[in-house]
């Protein structure tokens, strides 16, 4: 192995989804399917006694149990040491899958992987695949705020179980799945059945990488929000975090969400608010978006955005999860493109109004 290669990351993949949604399904077919490459599995059980790793096919694959109960602060530190204990067997595999309980909001396994500097300078969090039963969702979300968390804090939904509905009941289920997370890539699926290059090696956690992919990828005015109730096709769409510290604030609550209208399931309160300015004074921005993160962190669930600085000519990427806030250079503007500033806010009780209020104060003034 090259030096290169011993240096780059594994991407890590997290799967989440609540009970029954088909986790295990799409593991497998991970785990059987022919495409060359190795994985290390971390599952993650809820209870004394560990079932899904049963379930699991068997493969040459290594799999590594976790059953302290849901991924929270108390079993981070574990996740941590499989993972330290994994980066000590170079070239054994090609990435990391950790498939979360059904029951597990999946932040804290997300936040893992940047809140740790030994974790984080020899992994990298590639996506978190969020696995929806298309049948079972409006009734997931009536009991269950874990169930809509794992849908807000994804980059890829699979919209599972999609036989089992009419096209009438997938257009609803769909268009809810877009309230909550409008910038997630949804792809349908029955049994969990998809091309693995949809789910894996996507980049989609990495804001920089998904800009490059799709320019337009924080436009609430996306392409592909206007595919109608019939639309068949995969969404192309991404959600992303970056990192790099800076703490950002915000300030208070409010549900809102751009032009994807209220949910036709009415027991959503997971919402997004899209906010567009023009340059920002740094001198501003920067304290505004630290003390935004710190009061209202814990019902952030992610934030993503470019932002233009005046003065400056690289785009800033900026990307958190709930009090943990990350920006940094990720290159210059280019010719003719409009230099404005986009941030996106996922989360629940968020004050639109004190937030779009507060953020638009963060402008530079013209000369």
């Amino acid at each position: 192995m090259t030096d290169t290669a011993a240096q780059k990351p594994i991407p890590v993949t997290v799967l989440t989804g609540y009970l029954g949604a088909g986790k295990t399904t799409l593991l497998n077919r991970i785990l059987t399917e022919n495409h060359g490459r190795k994985y290390a599995v971390i599952v993650n059980e809820f209870g004394e006694i560990g079932i899904d790793n049963d379930l699991i096919v068997e493969s040459d694959e290594e799999i590594y149990e976790m059953n302290n109960g849901c991924i929270c602060c108390t079993v981070r530190g574990d996740l941590i040491r499989v993972v330290e204990g994994l980066m000590r067997r170079p070239g054994r595999f090609d990435a990391i899958i950790v498939e979360t309980t059904g029951l597990a909001d999946p932040v804290p396994v997300a936040q893992t992987f940047f809140m740790d500097d030994d974790v984080r300078s020899k992994t990298e969090l590639d996506a978190v695949v969020a696995l929806v039963d298309a049948k079972h969702l409006p009734l997931r979300l009536k009991d269950s705020r874990e169930a809509e968390d794992q849908i807000a804090f994804a980059d890829v939904v699979l919209l599972n179980k999609t036989d089992l509905v009419t096209p009438e009941e997938l257009a609803r289920v769909e268009a809810t799945v877009r309230v909550i997370n409008p910038s997630a890539r949804i792809h349908r699926t029955t049994r969990s059945e998809i091309d693995l290059a949809k789910v894996l090696d996507q980049g989609a956690f990495n804001l920089e990488r998904a800009l490059e992919n799709d320019p337009h990828f924080l436009d609430h005015d996306h392409p592909d929000h206007a595919c109608g109730p019939d639309c068949d096709h995969d969404h192309h769409h991404h959600d992303h975090d970056h990192e790099h510290h800076h703490d950002h604030g915000h300030d208070h609550h409010d549900h809102h969400h751009h032009d994807h209208g209220p949910s036709p399931i009415h027991d959503v309160t997971v919402q997004s608010i899209s906010l567009r300015g023009g340059e920002m004074n740094p001198d501003r921005f920067f304290p505004w978006i630290q003390k935004i993160t710190q009061t209202d962190g814990p019902n952030i669930l992610r934030l993503k955005g470019i932002i233009a600085f005046a003065g400056d000519e690289e785009r800033y990427v900026v990307q958190g999860v709930h009090m943990i806030v990350e920006g940094d250079h990720q290159r210059a503007w280019k010719d003719g493109e409009k230099r404005e500033s986009r941030l996106v806010f996922i989360g629940r009780d968020l004050d639109r109004e004190k937030i779009e209020r507060t953020f638009r104060a963060c402008e530079a003034k013209p000369n």
